[in-house]
């Protein structure tokens, strides 16, 4: 755990919080190792949340699309209102 304490730049506590919940709802799974436990990450139980973001991604990219054309005309006018 010390390792994710440094990546994460948090507190043991917290790092310890998030893991007991992630334990939880079977997203990771711990073994111990002497004075150490060992985390893995169990992908399967992400598959569900995947499932649902895929769901959303074209509806999304339609509207990142509007909103690149938005901001380009925005910046055209900008651009042209500046003399430039």
């Amino acid at each position: 755990m010390n390792d994710l304490v440094l990546a994460l730049g948090l507190a043991q506590p917290l790092v310890s919080k998030h893991l007991r919940v992630l334990r939880a709802v079977g997203l990771v799974e711990s073994r111990g190792l002497g004075k150490q436990r060992i985390y893995r990450l169990m992908g399967h139980g992400l598959k569900p949340i995947h499932d649902w973001v895929k769901s959303y991604e074209e509806s999304w990219s339609q509207r990142f699309d509007r909103m690149d054309t938005v901001l380009a005309e925005l910046k055209e006018m900008e651009d042209g209102g500046n003399g430039q």
